[in-house]
């Protein structure tokens, strides 16, 4: 049980929650954003004084019954609900390290895919594998050292010389928030990984952004569906996003491709004859 984050998850979904979401009257009177901690034990039926020592991580675990109950009365998501068990450590919890190691018939799809990029990322984001086309279009990642090809790092810290981050991809700003939500489930899950925590206070100490949305303790997001790459070679790429869990080591294949006979699809092919070498976006 993570006392400290589960007080500060609870506060942060009360303080976001309006009284009229709640079926509470909202009254002139009321000093503090969202709903009291009062407000909060009565639509939870427990009392006012365990829910305040929760917040103030204070309590003992609680059982199951009431982490859903505080749910119901937070109107938490099925992401959020999911999070609240997990800091509370009545779900299951990865306690070592996460995985880094592909399975092997994953690395053979790889290279079954040239008319679409793929790769594999870690639980922390970092980029285990890879085919060519995906190389082609985003960066050469087998000239990197393995800290240099965590997407994390590269949305928050690593900046173009445009000032564009992370490939000059159109939803950065969604992806930022993806990537936060998607690191704090992580560190949930895996409390006693050294490179999940030291990635989480690095980013927390070198960008301003990650600390901000951090303190927002937000665990639900809308995946993304398509993305645009402004490629330095053959200009703007527009491609269908799928990620698909995989589930047994904790990691995620990521497939970008275009419809057939698209000028996406016909950049896409000129690429994977381009090579790595074509992916160069801090020129």
């Amino acid at each position: 049980m993570d006392k400290q984050e589960l007080g500060a998850f609870l506060r942060s979904r009360r303080e976001r929650l309006r009284p009229q979401d709640a079926g509470l009257p909202t009254g002139p009177r009321r000093r503090t954003p969202g709903l009291r901690r009062e407000e909060v034990a009565v639509l939870a039926h427990i009392s006012t004084e365990y829910y305040v020592r929760l917040e103030q991580g204070r309590a003992p675990r609680p059982s199951a019954e009431v982490l859903a109950a505080i749910a119901a009365a937070l109107r938490l998501t099925d992401a959020e609900s999911d999070h609240l068990h997990v800091l509370a450590g009545t779900a299951p919890s990865r306690t070592g390290r996460h995985r880094r190691d592909v399975r092997p018939s994953i690395l053979a799809l790889l290279e079954r895919l040239p008319q679409t990029a793929a790769f594999v990322t870690s639980a922390a984001f970092e980029v285990l594998a890879w085919n060519d086309l995906a190389a082609a279009l985003m960066e050469d990642f087998g000239g990197l050292a393995p800290r240099e090809r965590n997407l994390a790092r590269r949305a928050f810290l690593d900046s173009g010389p445009d000032g564009t981050p992370l490939y000059g991809v159109s939803d950065g700003d969604e992806f930022r928030q993806h990537v936060v939500m998607e690191l704090r489930a992580t560190l949930a899950r895996y409390p006693a990984d050294p490179a999940v925590s030291g990635l989480v206070a690095e980013l927390r100490d070198g960008s301003a952004e990650f600390a901000r949305l951090w303190e927002r303790h937000d665990v639900h997001h809308m995946p993304v569906l398509t993305k645009t790459f402004r490629h330095p070679a053959v200009g703007e790429i527009t491609v269908d996003c799928d990620s698909l869990a995989l589930t047994d080591r904790d990691q995620h294949l990521v497939l970008y491709s275009a419809p057939a006979g698209s000028p996406s699809a016909e950049s896409l092919a000129l690429l994977h004859v381009l090579g790595t070498e074509a992916a160069d976006y801090r020129r």
